[in-house]
Protein backbone atom coordinates (compact mmCIF):
# COMPACT_ATOMS: atom_id res chain seq x y z
CA UNK A 1 0.00 0.00 0.00
CA UNK A 2 1.32 3.43 -0.99
CA UNK A 3 1.68 5.85 1.91
CA UNK A 4 1.42 9.57 1.10
CA UNK A 5 2.05 12.44 3.49
CA UNK A 6 0.47 15.81 2.68
CA UNK A 7 2.12 18.82 4.32
CA UNK A 8 0.20 22.08 4.68
CA UNK A 9 0.46 23.12 8.28
CA UNK A 10 -1.58 26.32 8.31
CA UNK A 11 -3.37 28.75 8.06
CA UNK A 12 -7.14 28.39 7.61
CA UNK A 13 -7.39 29.94 4.14
CA UNK A 14 -4.36 28.04 2.88
CA UNK A 15 -5.68 24.76 4.26
CA UNK A 16 -9.00 25.41 2.50
CA UNK A 17 -7.13 26.10 -0.75
CA UNK A 18 -5.28 22.79 -0.41
CA UNK A 19 -8.26 20.54 0.31
CA UNK A 20 -9.39 20.15 -3.35
CA UNK A 21 -5.92 18.93 -4.36
CA UNK A 22 -5.87 16.43 -1.50
CA UNK A 23 -9.31 15.13 -2.43
CA UNK A 24 -8.05 14.77 -6.02
CA UNK A 25 -5.01 12.82 -4.74
CA UNK A 26 -7.25 10.55 -2.70
CA UNK A 27 -9.32 9.81 -5.80
CA UNK A 28 -6.19 9.29 -7.93
CA UNK A 29 -4.69 6.79 -5.46
CA UNK A 30 -7.56 4.54 -4.40
CA UNK A 31 -6.48 2.34 -1.54
CA UNK A 32 -3.50 4.53 -0.64
CA UNK A 33 -2.92 5.52 2.98
CA UNK A 34 -2.96 9.34 2.89
CA UNK A 35 -2.34 11.45 5.96
CA UNK A 36 -2.01 15.21 6.40
CA UNK A 37 0.45 16.99 8.69
CA UNK A 38 -1.49 20.04 9.86
CA UNK A 39 -1.71 22.36 12.85
CA UNK A 40 -4.14 21.14 15.50
CA UNK A 41 -6.92 23.76 14.97
CA UNK A 42 -7.49 22.52 11.40
CA UNK A 43 -7.16 18.77 11.97
CA UNK A 44 -10.87 18.04 12.29
CA UNK A 45 -11.61 20.13 9.18
CA UNK A 46 -9.22 18.18 6.96
CA UNK A 47 -10.39 14.83 8.29
CA UNK A 48 -14.05 15.67 7.73
CA UNK A 49 -13.84 17.46 4.39
CA UNK A 50 -10.74 15.97 2.73
CA UNK A 51 -11.41 12.49 4.08
CA UNK A 52 -7.82 11.79 5.17
CA UNK A 53 -6.21 11.20 8.53
CA UNK A 54 -4.65 14.23 10.23
CA UNK A 55 -1.28 14.13 11.95
CA UNK A 56 -1.56 16.96 14.44
CA UNK A 57 1.32 19.43 14.73
CA UNK A 58 2.04 22.37 17.03
CA UNK A 59 5.07 23.82 15.26
CA UNK A 60 4.85 27.33 16.75
CA UNK A 61 4.46 26.01 20.29
CA UNK A 62 7.36 23.61 19.79
CA UNK A 63 9.56 26.44 18.54
CA UNK A 64 8.90 28.44 21.71
CA UNK A 65 9.26 25.51 24.10
CA UNK A 66 11.51 23.00 22.37
CA UNK A 67 12.75 21.31 25.53
CA UNK A 68 9.37 20.80 27.21
CA UNK A 69 7.79 19.74 23.91
CA UNK A 70 10.41 17.16 22.95
CA UNK A 71 8.11 14.21 23.66
CA UNK A 72 5.34 15.69 21.47
CA UNK A 73 7.89 16.30 18.71
CA UNK A 74 9.16 12.74 18.96
CA UNK A 75 5.62 11.37 18.68
CA UNK A 76 4.88 13.60 15.70
CA UNK A 77 8.02 12.51 13.83
CA UNK A 78 7.31 8.86 14.56
CA UNK A 79 3.80 9.30 13.14
CA UNK A 80 5.02 10.72 9.83
CA UNK A 81 7.85 8.21 9.32
CA UNK A 82 7.49 5.47 6.75
CA UNK A 83 5.72 7.37 4.00
CA UNK A 84 6.63 6.64 0.39
CA UNK A 85 5.68 10.08 -0.96
CA UNK A 86 5.54 13.48 0.74
CA UNK A 87 3.85 16.49 -0.88
CA UNK A 88 4.76 19.93 0.47
CA UNK A 89 1.97 22.33 -0.48
CA UNK A 90 3.41 25.11 1.72
CA UNK A 91 6.90 25.82 0.44
CA UNK A 92 8.43 26.93 3.73
CA UNK A 93 11.51 25.57 5.47
CA UNK A 94 9.41 24.12 8.30
CA UNK A 95 7.05 22.31 5.92
CA UNK A 96 9.88 21.03 3.74
CA UNK A 97 11.63 19.71 6.85
CA UNK A 98 8.47 17.84 7.83
CA UNK A 99 8.52 16.24 4.38
CA UNK A 100 12.21 15.37 4.83
CA UNK A 101 11.68 13.91 8.32
CA UNK A 102 8.98 11.65 6.91
CA UNK A 103 11.69 9.61 5.21
CA UNK A 104 9.75 9.62 1.93
CA UNK A 105 11.88 8.73 -1.05
CA UNK A 106 9.92 11.12 -3.28
CA UNK A 107 9.32 14.58 -1.83
CA UNK A 108 7.25 16.80 -4.12
CA UNK A 109 7.06 20.56 -3.80
CA UNK A 110 6.77 23.73 -5.83
CA UNK A 111 9.63 24.86 -8.02
CA UNK A 112 12.05 27.23 -6.31
CA UNK A 113 10.64 30.22 -8.24
CA UNK A 114 7.19 29.68 -6.71
CA UNK A 115 8.11 29.50 -3.00
CA UNK A 116 8.80 32.25 -0.50
CA UNK A 117 11.60 30.57 1.45
CA UNK A 118 14.03 29.46 -1.25
CA UNK A 119 16.09 27.30 1.11
CA UNK A 120 13.09 24.99 1.48
CA UNK A 121 13.85 23.64 -2.01
CA UNK A 122 16.93 21.87 -0.60
CA UNK A 123 14.72 19.35 1.22
CA UNK A 124 12.53 18.58 -1.80
CA UNK A 125 13.69 16.28 -4.60
CA UNK A 126 10.76 16.60 -7.02
CA UNK A 127 10.41 20.27 -7.95
CA UNK A 128 7.20 21.09 -9.82
CA UNK A 129 6.85 24.28 -11.91
CA UNK A 130 3.41 25.90 -11.79
CA UNK A 131 1.64 28.62 -13.72
CA UNK A 132 2.09 31.51 -11.31
CA UNK A 133 -0.51 33.61 -13.12
CA UNK A 134 -3.18 31.23 -11.80
CA UNK A 135 -4.91 30.95 -8.44
CA UNK A 136 -3.14 29.08 -5.65
CA UNK A 137 -5.90 26.44 -5.69
CA UNK A 138 -4.81 25.71 -9.27
CA UNK A 139 -1.14 25.67 -8.19
CA UNK A 140 -2.08 22.97 -5.71
CA UNK A 141 -3.94 21.01 -8.36
CA UNK A 142 -0.86 21.19 -10.63
CA UNK A 143 1.31 19.86 -7.80
CA UNK A 144 -1.13 17.02 -7.12
CA UNK A 145 -1.19 16.22 -10.84
CA UNK A 146 2.61 15.92 -10.83
CA UNK A 147 2.37 13.40 -8.00
CA UNK A 148 -0.27 11.40 -9.90
CA UNK A 149 1.71 11.78 -13.16
CA UNK A 150 -1.45 12.83 -15.00
CA UNK A 151 -3.69 15.86 -15.07
CA UNK A 152 -6.25 15.70 -12.29
CA UNK A 153 -9.68 17.28 -12.59
CA UNK A 154 -10.92 19.70 -9.93
CA UNK A 155 -13.09 17.60 -7.62
CA UNK A 156 -16.40 18.57 -6.06
CA UNK A 157 -15.77 19.22 -2.37
CA UNK A 158 -18.59 19.54 0.16
CA UNK A 159 -17.36 21.91 2.85
CA UNK A 160 -20.86 22.15 4.33
CA UNK A 161 -20.46 18.68 5.88
CA UNK A 162 -18.19 20.34 8.46
CA UNK A 163 -20.83 22.90 9.53
CA UNK A 164 -22.53 22.75 12.90
CA UNK A 165 -26.12 21.51 12.39
CA UNK A 166 -27.63 24.72 13.79
CA UNK A 167 -29.14 27.18 11.29
CA UNK A 168 -28.69 30.94 11.25
CA UNK A 169 -30.82 33.78 9.88
CA UNK A 170 -29.90 34.89 6.36
CA UNK A 171 -28.13 38.23 6.59
CA UNK A 172 -24.94 39.93 5.56
CA UNK A 173 -21.89 38.81 7.53
CA UNK A 174 -18.98 41.23 7.91
CA UNK A 175 -15.45 40.01 8.61
CA UNK A 176 -13.47 42.99 9.98
CA UNK A 177 -10.35 41.01 10.90
CA UNK A 178 -7.39 39.74 8.90
CA UNK A 179 -4.14 37.94 9.60
CA UNK A 180 -1.97 40.99 8.93
CA UNK A 181 -2.58 44.68 9.75
CA UNK A 182 -2.04 45.77 6.13
CA UNK A 183 -4.97 43.56 5.06
CA UNK A 184 -7.48 45.20 7.42
CA UNK A 185 -10.03 47.65 5.99
CA UNK A 186 -10.87 50.47 8.43
CA UNK A 187 -13.65 48.79 10.45
CA UNK A 188 -15.78 51.93 10.68
CA UNK A 189 -16.26 51.77 6.92
CA UNK A 190 -18.05 48.43 7.17
CA UNK A 191 -20.62 50.07 9.42
CA UNK A 192 -20.95 53.01 7.03
CA UNK A 193 -21.58 50.69 4.08
CA UNK A 194 -24.24 48.68 5.93
CA UNK A 195 -26.03 51.79 7.21
CA UNK A 196 -26.06 53.23 3.70
CA UNK A 197 -27.62 50.06 2.30
CA UNK A 198 -30.06 49.62 5.18
CA UNK A 199 -29.71 45.84 5.30
CA UNK A 200 -29.40 43.48 8.31
CA UNK A 201 -25.81 42.55 9.08
CA UNK A 202 -23.58 41.32 11.87
CA UNK A 203 -19.85 41.43 12.48
CA UNK A 204 -18.16 38.07 12.93
CA UNK A 205 -14.96 38.01 14.94
CA UNK A 206 -12.27 35.58 15.96
CA UNK A 207 -9.40 35.56 18.46
CA UNK A 208 -8.12 39.10 19.19
CA UNK A 209 -10.68 40.63 16.79
CA UNK A 210 -13.51 41.71 19.12
CA UNK A 211 -12.30 45.32 19.33
CA UNK A 212 -12.22 45.55 15.53
CA UNK A 213 -15.73 44.13 15.35
CA UNK A 214 -16.99 46.64 17.92
CA UNK A 215 -15.57 49.50 15.85
CA UNK A 216 -17.87 48.57 12.95
CA UNK A 217 -20.84 49.67 15.06
CA UNK A 218 -22.72 46.58 13.88
CA UNK A 219 -24.38 43.83 15.87
CA UNK A 220 -21.71 41.42 17.06
CA UNK A 221 -21.96 37.72 16.39
CA UNK A 222 -21.44 35.48 19.42
CA UNK A 223 -18.09 33.71 19.79
CA UNK A 224 -17.88 30.76 17.41
CA UNK A 225 -15.79 27.65 17.07
CA UNK A 226 -14.76 26.52 13.58
CA UNK A 227 -17.84 24.36 13.03
CA UNK A 228 -20.17 27.16 14.14
CA UNK A 229 -18.26 29.64 11.98
CA UNK A 230 -18.83 27.33 9.02
CA UNK A 231 -22.56 27.25 9.71
CA UNK A 232 -22.80 31.04 9.97
CA UNK A 233 -20.96 31.48 6.67
CA UNK A 234 -23.02 28.76 4.98
CA UNK A 235 -26.27 30.52 5.89
CA UNK A 236 -25.16 34.10 5.14
CA UNK A 237 -26.84 36.12 2.41
CA UNK A 238 -23.45 37.63 1.59
CA UNK A 239 -20.04 37.73 3.27
CA UNK A 240 -17.84 40.83 3.12
CA UNK A 241 -14.22 40.81 4.20
CA UNK A 242 -10.57 41.07 3.34
CA UNK A 243 -8.06 38.30 2.56
CA UNK A 244 -8.79 36.13 5.57
CA UNK A 245 -9.54 32.46 6.22
CA UNK A 246 -13.29 32.87 6.86
CA UNK A 247 -13.73 34.69 3.52
CA UNK A 248 -12.14 31.72 1.72
CA UNK A 249 -14.26 29.31 3.74
CA UNK A 250 -17.41 31.23 2.72
CA UNK A 251 -16.38 31.04 -0.94
CA UNK A 252 -15.67 27.30 -0.60
CA UNK A 253 -19.16 26.84 0.86
CA UNK A 254 -20.66 28.49 -2.21
CA UNK A 255 -21.81 31.61 -0.34
CA UNK A 256 -21.52 34.85 -2.28
CA UNK A 257 -18.70 37.06 -1.08
CA UNK A 258 -17.35 40.55 -1.64
CA UNK A 259 -13.58 40.46 -1.11
CA UNK A 260 -11.56 43.57 -0.27
CA UNK A 261 -8.00 43.35 -1.56
CA UNK A 262 -5.19 45.88 -1.22
CA UNK A 263 -1.64 44.49 -0.92
CA UNK A 264 -2.58 40.91 -1.81
CA UNK A 265 -2.56 39.55 -5.36
CA UNK A 266 -6.26 38.85 -5.90
CA UNK A 267 -5.61 36.58 -8.90
CA UNK A 268 -3.51 34.29 -6.71
CA UNK A 269 -5.23 34.65 -3.34
CA UNK A 270 -8.73 35.91 -4.00
CA UNK A 271 -11.88 33.96 -3.09
CA UNK A 272 -11.65 31.08 -5.55
CA UNK A 273 -14.39 31.16 -8.16
CA UNK A 274 -15.51 34.66 -7.18
CA UNK A 275 -12.64 36.93 -8.17
CA UNK A 276 -14.99 39.20 -10.11
CA UNK A 277 -16.73 40.03 -6.83
CA UNK A 278 -13.64 41.65 -5.32
CA UNK A 279 -12.87 45.33 -4.81
CA UNK A 280 -9.16 46.11 -5.23
CA UNK A 281 -6.89 49.09 -4.64
CA UNK A 282 -3.19 49.74 -4.06
CA UNK A 283 -3.83 49.69 -0.29
CA UNK A 284 -6.75 48.83 1.95
CA UNK A 285 -7.22 52.51 2.79
CA UNK A 286 -7.71 53.16 -0.93
CA UNK A 287 -10.85 51.01 -1.03
CA UNK A 288 -13.80 53.40 -0.81
CA UNK A 289 -17.18 52.97 0.84
CA UNK A 290 -18.80 53.86 -2.48
CA UNK A 291 -16.99 51.06 -4.32
CA UNK A 292 -17.88 48.45 -1.70
CA UNK A 293 -21.53 49.56 -1.51
CA UNK A 294 -21.85 49.34 -5.28
CA UNK A 295 -20.30 45.85 -5.37
CA UNK A 296 -22.69 44.67 -2.65
CA UNK A 297 -25.70 46.04 -4.53
CA UNK A 298 -24.68 44.08 -7.63
CA UNK A 299 -24.16 40.82 -5.76
CA UNK A 300 -26.84 40.89 -3.08
CA UNK A 301 -29.59 38.97 -4.85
Amino acid sequence: MTRILVVRLSALGDVIHTIPAVVALREAFPGADIEWAVERPYAELVETVAGVRAVRASIRKWGHAMFSSRNDIRIFVSRIRGNDIAVDFQGLIKSALVARFSGAGERFGFDRDAIREKAAARFINRHVPVDQSRHVVEWNMQLASAVARRELAMPDVDFSKFADPMRFAKQIVVLPGAGKPNKIWPPERYGEVIRRLGVPAMALWGPNERELAERTGLELAPPTNLRELTAVLRDAALVIGADTGPLHLAAALGTRVVGLYGPTNVRRNGPFGQLERCVTAASMDGITVDAVAEKIKINLV
